[in-house]
C-alpha cells in the first residue's frame, strides 16, 4: 500500500517524464520560409550595411510626418502626447534633467532610420515605404538643425551624417 509521500513521489515522477516527452518536441508550428525570414530581417549597421534603396527630404518628410506622425509627437517634434524629437541639445551634461531626443541624444541616424522603420507608426508598424521613411529621417534631422531642409538622403549619405552625440557614448569590448 501506497502511503501519502510515496504517492507524491509517483506523481512528480510521472510529471518530470512527461513535460520531459513534450519538451523534445512539442511538434507545433513550422519552419519559417526563406521570404518570411527575409521580412523581418532588416536591421540597419551603425555603418549603413542593411539600408534600403530609396530617398526623401525633409520636405517631403514634413508631408509624412504631419500624416502619420503628428499625433503622437506633436509639431516640429516637440512632444505630447509621446516622446520629443526635437530640442535637448547641451541637456546630456550638468545638473539639468537630459532631454533625449534625436538631435541631442542619438549618436547614428542610420540608427534612427532602422528605429522609424521597424517600429512607426506606433499603430501600424513596418507600414512605411523606404522612401517615406528616408524622409521622415530627413526631416527630423532637419528640425534638429543637421542638415539642410532640401538636403536628399539616402543609403549613401545617411551614414555619413555626423550626429552631435556620435562620441558621447563610452565603447567596451564584447567578449568572443
Amino acid at each position: 500500500m501506497f502511503t501519502h509521500s510515496k504517492r507524491l513521489i509517483v506523481t512528480a515522477a510521472t510529471f518530470i517524464a512527461a513535460g520531459t516527452a513534450l519538451a523534445e518536441s512539442p511538434n507545433l508550428g513550422r519552419v519559417a520560409t526563406p521570404e518570411e525570414i527575409a521580412a523581418w530581417d532588416i536591421s540597419i549597421a551603425p555603418d549603413g550595411a542593411g539600408l534600403p534603396p530609396g530617398g526623401g527630404t525633409a520636405e517631403q518628410g514634413e508631408a509624412v510626418y504631419a500624416a502619420k506622425c503628428l499625433a503622437c509627437h506633436g509639431e516640429n517634434g516637440a512632444g505630447k502626447p509621446n516622446d520629443a524629437l526635437a530640442g535637448g541639445r547641451g541637456t546630456l551634461v550638468g545638473d539639468q534633467a537630459p532631454i533625449k531626443t534625436v538631435g541631442s541624444f542619438w549618436p547614428y541616424a542610420t540608427s534612427i532610420f532602422d528605429y522609424v522603420r521597424r517600429a512607426m507608426p506606433l499603430n501600424d508598424s513596418k507600414s512605411l515605404t523606404n522612401d517615406e521613411t528616408y524622409a521622415i529621417v530627413a526631416y527630423l534631422l532637419q528640425i534638429n538643425g543637421i542638415i539642410g531642409r532640401g538636403e536628399q538622403i539616402d543609403a549613401s549619405t545617411l551614414p555619413a551624417i555626423r550626429m552631435p552625440n556620435r562620441d558621447g557614448f563610452v565603447t567596451f569590448a564584447r567578449g568572443k
